[in-house]
């Protein structure tokens, strides 16, 4: 029998990564969502779709009251929210707010979730979390796979949270905000993307476990090189187009059609082939 899609969207297992953080997967084993615990506090970083009470199973694994907060704002990340009273984002989810909202963007009723009216707490560079024995510090993103994302620096335990601005399979950079007021330049994309990746890597002494949403958990920090790299390759006319996505979620959706892999090394992008084509080989 196939699983429904409650089954597949709202099924949580989870595991310890060390005595205070749990890692959280769900979508067949394809998404992490983080649960960091302080002292006093616990912070989930991620909603998910909204199914399957994610809040519950979140309490089975502390008794703390519980922060939240959004990696970046797109369906797969903050659809959940409703399930919690308060959560911090990026002002950028303002933006990104048709990816979850927009109709037929989630396939469940959001407004049946017990916070449907949540707070929205805006927050952005140098903002921290304040756990109890443990601070969570906000690194504020340009916009590049989103325009809403943000990263999250546990020094105390050595973690860097990257929403899905950096994965080990590819990184999505394409228009996806489900909103046509949204402004969207792909060379500023681009140009984004290569700053906020070299962002973690000036950072990358404060952190030993580089932690995606998508794609494996944690990735080794040389993706940062290649990914950086991978920007200059397109730029310099170098990187590797392939037509072929080899990704079974994005070939179902009506944009795959317009999109390419774009590949150096261990990085990939999938980016809108025309919109690609238009800075291919122009020079940085």
């Amino acid at each position: 029998m196939e699983p429904t899609l409650e089954q597949i969207f709202g099924n949580y297992t989870a595991w310890k990564a060390d005595d205070a953080t749990w890692f959280i997967n769900f979508m067949n084993g394809s998404e992490n969502i983080y649960l960091l615990e302080g002292d006093e506090r616990a912070l989930l970083i991620d909603t998910g779709y909204g199914v399957g009470n994610l809040r519950a199973f979140v309490e089975t694994l502390t008794n703390k009251p519980v922060i939240v907060a959004n990696t970046h704002f797109h369906p797969d990340h903050a659809a959940g929210n409703g399930e919690f009273e308060t959560v911090y984002m990026s002002k950028g989810a303002e933006l990104d707010a048709l990816s979850v909202y927009g109709k037929g963007m989630v396939p469940f009723d959001l407004n049946a979730l017990p916070h449907s009216d949540y707070d929205k707490i805006f927050v952005d560079e140098g903002f921290r979390i304040e756990l109890g024995s443990r601070t969570v510090e906000v690194l504020g993103v340009q916009p590049a796979h989103c325009n809403s994302s943000l990263f999250y620096l546990d020094r105390g335990h050595r973690m860097l949270f990257c929403g899905d601005e950096m994965e080990s399979a590819q990184v999505l950079l394409f228009d996806n905000s489900g909103n046509p007021k949204a402004p969207y330049d792909v060379k500023e994309r681009l140009l984004n993307f290569r700053s906020n990746t070299q962002k973690m890597k000036d950072l990358s002494g404060e952190y030993d476990y580089l932690l995606p949403n998508h794609n494996g958990f944690p990735i080794a920090k040389s993706y940062l090189d290649e990914y950086i790299e991978l920007v200059e390759h397109i730029f310099d006319g170098t990187a590797n187009i392939e037509n072929r996505l080899n990704h079974p979620y994005l070939e179902m959706d009506p944009k795959a059609p317009g999109l390419c892999r774009v590949r150096w090394k261990h990085g990939s992008i999938i980016i809108n082939k025309d919109l690609l084509m238009t800075v291919y080989g122009t020079g940085n």
